[in-house]
């Protein structure tokens, strides 16, 4: 028998206690009897939020409008609580909502079959009136009642349809997918945060999300949302498959970074820019996978061909690499740059080979973070150059740079007086000799 955790049950009992039916609704109950953990577990009940409010003293507004407060059990932990509802009107971004509805009727204005279960805390009993139990056996995302019309009350359903398929490992029921296909001409309606959001649950929570993006695709959703993505390369897809889950703690966020960027290689830095700014993606977000991009483009040719030939590389090259790329992203790179020729490798083309990859990362990572490879590595800084008779201006950025190109090909040069003499002679005179030019990778 399914039994929600203390807490909820507390919740439960004390408005069944005032008079108020009560069940567990929801993805806890779908994740439950697929034998997955969840932490969210939400209630349903008849009590409205006023009524709520008598029965509990501490409740903070979670979507009053729409009758969910969050409720705290004895453990101090929060939950959702909503009060029985049925639309009176959607437009396919909000609806409008009305109170005093039946159990049946508020599940019967959920998305999915697998998420129209209730439990009844008391007794352990559901309540299934769509056989959503029956779909998460034969493994199949189904729409509650008519497809297209669930969908037409919120496109977004559209989306997490092919999240939960995704997620699950689930076929779709054939009437669904056809509503899923017709609502993408439409996604265009929904927020820019919506569908964001929409896509990083798919990279947090989908093991393979190469497999949800190509449904994305061939459904017309990428062409409506995402439009720079929709003739990307199957393995740029399918190189997230091969980055790892960001999961929870301090790595999180900067797995879900790499998972961001790996579809968007091939896009470059100004289409990529634009399009996660259109997603209204964080500034951090934005200029970190652009960037990334960027040093992605600058090397990925230099990279294939010298891990295709086979040659030992020598460290100058490493370090110009390195330098190109940045210190601190390094590791990223060349673990996107291994994700993505495993993916070529998987499709029948020619990539250089994992061990080939995992080789020039053990050279060049101690590299990156040994030797002079950024500004701030010099021996000299732009106050230094300016008081050996630099002009102050644009100039001391300009041999600034010459400098650390003569460094990163020759370390032994980085000593102060050596570099103030090469800056001297450089503001003195047209651009000649060592440095001259930016190196090339």
């Amino acid at each position: 028998m399914l039994r929600p955790p203390p807490g909820v049950a507390e919740i439960a009992e004390r408005l069944e206690a005032a008079g108020f039916e009560t069940w567990c609704v929801g993805g806890a109950i779908r994740d439950a009897l697929l034998g997955r953990p969840s932490l969210d577990w939400d209630l349903a009940t008849a009590a409205t939020p006023a009524e709520m409010r008598r029965v509990f003293r501490r409740v903070v507004p979670k979507g009053e409008q729409f009758g969910t407060l969050g409720i705290f059990d004895g453990d101090g932990v929060m939950h959702e609580v909503t009060t029985f509802r049925r639309d009176v009107h959607t437009d396919g971004r909000h609806a409008v909502v009305e109170f005093g509805a039946s159990l049946d009727e508020d599940l019967a204005r959920r998305d999915f079959t697998i998420n129209a279960i209730a439990l009844r805390p008391r007794g352990g009993r559901l309540h299934d009136p769509f056989d959503g139990v029956g779909d998460l056996r034969r493994g199949v995302v189904r729409a509650v009642g008519d497809p297209p019309a669930r969908l037409r009350e919120d496109r977004l359903r559209a989306l997490r349809a092919i999240r939960f398929a995704a997620r699950f490992g689930f076929a779709f029921d054939p009437a669904t997918w056809a509503a899923v296909v017709e609502s993408a001409p439409h996604l265009g309606r929904l927020s820019a945060e919506r569908v964001r959001e929409e896509l990083e649950k798919t990279l947090r929570q989908v093991r393979a999300p190469s497999w949800a993006l190509e449904r994305w695709r061939e459904s017309g959703a990428l062409a409506t949302l995402v439009p720079a993505l929709a003739g990307a390369p199957e393995a740029a897809f399918r190189s997230v498959d091969h980055l790892a889950l960001p999961g929870d703690g301090p790595r999180a966020d900067g797995r879900l970074l790499l998972r961001l960027a790996a579809p968007w290689l091939d896009a470059g830095r100004g289409a990529t820019e634009s399009a996660l700014r259109a997603l209204r993606c964080s500034n951090h977000e934005v200029r970190w996978v652009s960037e990334t991009v960027d040093r992605w483009v600058a090397v990925e040719r230099a990279l294939r061909a010298a891990l295709a030939g086979g040659a030992p590389l020598d460290v100058a090259t490493l370090r110009r690499w390195a330098a190109r790329i940045g210190r601190t992203r390094v590791r990223d790179l060349l673990r996107l740059a291994a994700a993505r020729f495993e993916a070529e490798r998987e499709g029948g083309g020619k990539a250089p080979s994992a061990g080939a990859v995992r080789a020039l990362y053990r050279r060049m990572v101690p590299i990156a973070y040994r030797d002079a490879i950024a500004l701030a590595d010099l021996a000299v800084s732009g106050t230094d150059l300016v008081r050996a008779g630099v002009p102050a201006g644009p100039e001391v950025g300009i041999i600034l740079q010459r400098l650390l190109d003569l460094v990163v090909e020759d370390p032994g040069a980085n000593a102060r007086e050596r570099l103030l003499a090469h800056a001297r002679e450089w503001a003195r005179g047209p651009a000649a000799g060592p440095g001259g030019a930016a190196f090339t990778v």
